[in-house]
């Protein structure tokens, strides 16, 4: 069915077409529900356990088949992403974990740093899942072709890796390249990186209603010669956006794919995506 999807895809309409390859998986998302696909274990990862526990009610009276279970997470410390795993690594009654999503993420707009030194966009976006997926990895191992999903951004684009100064979309990307590399062939872990498109959350509101920014963004844009992107906005709805996650996680048709990076339901094409290649090598990756 995936060749019929696109840029309008819906997640319920992947769910529809992948819902036997959704039952009964165990799946831990940081940062986003995805109740409405019907694994027979949702775990919520967030910084806030009330927030949690008020969605997990939520999800129960909307979706009552599926289970759920909240994990306190924070990605911006080090210290408390290593106590969460080890919960994890505790529970013995989930003795494996299908798919990761690695979806949580933050726009530091204002300089900070973490309580590690790090500055707290890359901490938080790519750190503290590089760390958690590697304590966790064991359960993950324990699964049938397990996935671990990375959600990045079309951002990658405005730069490569600069070693003195990372750029944190790019890393998602060469972690799941790593991860497919180490993993894959013989301990059968598949791994994606993605795009979900442009959707009007509160990390891409603030973006846009900060003044100056989107401008910014545009010239640099013209400047690296990218003349593919940022041109406008074509948005999607939470429903198109999500689409792609789902189609990660789950289709069966991408497994000999493994590390890619995928774009409204399909594996990136490095011509009509003009995919860059700083986030395609094995050897940044490594």
């Amino acid at each position: 069915m995936s060749h019929l999807y696109g840029y309008e895809t819906t997640a319920d309409g992947v769910v529809r077409d992948l819902s036997e390859h959704i039952k009964n998986k165990v799946l831990l998302t940081t940062g986003v529900s995805l109740g409405s696909l019907g694994p027979g274990l949702l775990i919520l990862a967030g910084r806030s356990l009330p927030k949690l526990q008020e969605t997990a009610e939520a999800l129960a009276v909307s979706y009552p088949a599926v289970r759920t279970r909240p994990l306190e997470l924070d990605l911006g410390s080090l210290a408390i992403v290593r106590r969460s795993a080890a919960v994890v690594n505790d529970w013995d009654d989930v003795l494996r974990i299908d798919v990761l999503v690695n979806n949580a993420g933050i726009l530091g707009v204002d300089f900070a740093l973490t309580p590690d030194g790090y500055e707290i966009t890359f901490a938080t976006n790519h750190l503290g899942h590089f760390l958690f997926t590697n304590l966790i990895m064991g359960k993950l191992l324990a699964a049938k072709s397990a996935r671990v999903v990375n959600v990045s951004s079309d951002g990658y684009r405005l730069n490569p890796i600069r070693w003195g100064d990372y750029d944190f979309h790019t890393a998602n990307m060469l972690m799941a390249i790593s991860l497919a590399e180490k993993l894959g062939p013989k301990r059968g872990l598949l791994a994606f990186s993605l795009h979900p498109g442009t959707v009007m959350t509160n990390l891409t509101g603030h973006l846009i209603l900060n003044d100056g920014w989107l401008e910014v963004i545009r010239a640099s844009d013209k400047v690296l010669g990218n003349v593919d992107g940022w041109k406008g906005y074509a948005w999607k709805t939470e429903q198109q956006g999500a689409a792609t996650y789902v189609y990660a996680a789950f289709d069966p048709s991408i497994a000999e794919h493994s590390g890619a990076y995928l774009v409204d339901c399909k594996v990136a094409d490095p011509w009509t995506e003009t995919v860059r290649l700083w986030a395609t090598s094995a050897v940044e990756a490594e």
